[in-house]
């Protein structure tokens, strides 16, 4: 990979596998029966998939498509043009948390993992044993998913400086390449391979056995079923799912005491499910006019996203593209990362033209600093059509640079989820309150004066324009349309307001289906039988300084441990068949 980017209109792409057992959901039959159903083809129900495919006969369920065939989702130098895609079938969905920050949710086969900076890295020993988790099994599951997806990037002169600068401004020490969470300045691992080509979650799925799996793309379950009659309590017993073309489908559970329905469709999507499937706050619900299996007031609950701040650094010299590779793990409670490169100047997407046209997606886009000079108020379409021409009138040498960025540990600052409508094709309505709780303002804060320090660094003084103050890149960055968020005048004398004026996702949604409240410490779901939630819902906490890695670990390590409940619970009865009970 060369300090120069390459042509963003040549669809590179890593050739499709031969999956066999995916299909679109218009093949399926109206009515079929699995020992396992998953709901969500993506970080964690690829995995989960995989594993549970070689002692069972397994359905996943995935609403969005495949991500093999687009380049915006294989390589690296589109990276943003996936996010900034919003036709109905994108492989990004957006929407708008009640805070006024723009999000994306995924909607497609391999789930977040094929829409996100790729940085990959294990969480905390800590973590992992706070969580409860048997430490062996983890980092096995940790090194099943690494064999398929993780990379050593190139580190090269921007990334290399960054790191540099890191060390310097005294977060230490170096450890150098590592997957490893510890504190100090580290290279983390990427899910770009060396030629800049994506691997996501669905190439887990080379881990399936053909045979036991099904994959059914498109495929939007609108609610589980249950039965009550003659049950202690509701019991999962199959799903109601359409395809592309609105046509209603059924898979139901095979008999047998171990056979389960899996959740695994997100933070937005779990609790969402759940809901529509009468499991949820019962007021909620019934204002809705769906009917209550469980008052369950936790659902959706608890929701956390970590709260993203950065300031853009324009380069006196060419950088290369890079999305994260390099992170400095403080003892403020802050991580530090990084990004850069013209590839979030252009998009693809005017390919037909005889140059590509340059867009807009928030703050990894460098010329978003052209629509700041347009007051909020006065954002009409003409007003942003006309700055777009400006920056189309531009040099490329005007969107050399990178962004430093922050990133809190935690957050403290918890919100909720509520459904706007029985439709689950919809958008949740979310709040993440960013910022409620003082603790996580004052950790941006640390953040950003590291960023500072290091924007100042010798080692990172050759891609700073002398002049640039990180003042005068801090105002600057504070004029760019990141949010939905009233901005303020003072941004660069109080960094408390930079923070909450120019807070964005860094798309580590999290919470919703909490552990002990939602689901018990095996991801079951209270109150019911046969339905489980595995993913990312159930976490208080982001894992690491990116919970990708954990996300697909935890697929991984649940399926081995519900394959040992099933070779269990089989011993069990082949025992007693043997006594003749």
């Amino acid at each position: 990979m060369s300090n120069c980017p390459p042509d963003t209109n040549d669809e590179i792409m890593l050739a499709a596998p031969s999956y066999t057992f995916v299909h679109e959901a218009t093949r399926a039959p109206p009515l079929s029966h699995y020992d396992y159903i998953i709901v969500g083809g993506g970080t964690a129900g690829c995995p989960l998939a995989a594993t549970l495919s070689h002692s069972a006969k397994v359905l996943l369920l995935e609403r969005g498509g495949s991500p093999y065939g687009n380049p915006n989702i294989t390589n690296l130098a589109t990276f943003a043009d996936t996010l900034a895609d919003l036709a109905p079938d994108s492989p990004s969905q957006r929407f708008i948390s009640e805070d006024g920050v723009i999000s994306a949710r995924a909607r497609v086969l391999g789930g977040g993992s094929c829409l996100n900076a790729g940085f990959y890295t294990r969480a905390s020993p800590n973590y992992v044993r706070d969580v409860g988790w048997d430490g062996p099994l983890v980092n096995q599951s940790y090194q099943w998913v690494e064999r398929i997806v993780a990379f050593k990037p190139p580190m090269l002169q921007w990334q290399s400086a960054v790191r540099d600068g890191l060390v310097e401004v005294g977060v230490g020490p170096y450890n150098g390449f590592t997957y490893d969470h510890m504190y100090g300045t580290k290279v983390g691992g990427t899910i770009f391979d060396v030629d800049g080509h994506r691997h996501t979650a669905a190439d887990l799925l080379e881990y399936a056995n053909p045979t036991g799996l099904t994959v059914l793309l498109r495929a939007v379950v609108h609610r589980v079923m249950f039965r009550t009659k003659g049950k202690s309590k509701p019991v999962a017993h199959g799903v109601v799912f359409r395809d592309a073309n609105g046509i209603k489908h059924k898979a139901y559970l095979n008999k047998g005491s171990k056979n389960e329905i899996i959740i695994s469709a997100g933070a937005l999507g779990s609790p969402q499910l759940l809901m529509l499937s009468g499991i949820g706050p019962q007021d909620q619900l019934r204002s809705l006019g769906i009917k209550v299996l469980i008052n369950q007031p936790m659902v959706g609950q608890g929701m956390s996203d970590n709260p993203m701040n950065a300031i853009y650094v324009p380069s006196p010299l060419p950088v290369e593209i890079s999305l994260i590779q390099v992170v400095g793990i403080t003892r403020l409670g802050t991580y530090i990362e990084a990004a850069s490169g013209s590839n979030f100047a252009y998009s693809t997407t005017g390919a037909e033209q005889s140059r590509p046209q340059r867009m807009n997606f928030g703050m990894f886009s460098p010329q978003t600093g052209q629509l700041g000079i347009v007051p909020p108020k006065q954002r009409t379409p003409e007003a942003i059509a006309k700055a777009v021409a400006a920056m189309d009138s531009l040099d490329e040498g005007a969107f050399r640079g990178g962004f430093i960025l922050e990133k809190i540990l935690g957050p403290v600052s918890k919100g909720e989820l509520r459904l706007r409508n029985r439709n689950p094709s919809d958008n949740p309505q979310v709040t993440f309150n960013y910022f409620k709780e003082p603790e996580d303002l004052r950790r941006c804060v640390n953040g950003i004066r590291i960023i500072e320090k290091v924007i100042s660094s010798r080692a990172f003084s050759k891609f700073k324009y002398p002049y640039l103050s990180p003042n005068t890149l801090i105002n600057m960055t504070a004029s760019f349309p990141v949010n939905l968020v009233p901005h303020h005048s003072n941004d660069s004398t109080s960094l408390e307001q930079f923070c909450k004026d120019t807070v964005m996702t860094i798309w580590h949604y999290h919470g919703g289906c909490h552990v002990n409240r939602v689901v018990d410490q095996d991801y079951h779901v209270l109150g019911v039988d046969a339905l489980r939630v595995i993913d990312g819902s159930t976490f208080n906490y982001s894992p690491g300084t990116n919970p990708q890695a954990t996300v697909m670990m935890l697929g991984r390590y649940m399926g081995l441990k519900i394959q040992r409940e099933r070779l269990h619970a089989n011993e069990s009865e082949d025992l007693k068949m043997e006594k003749g009970v």
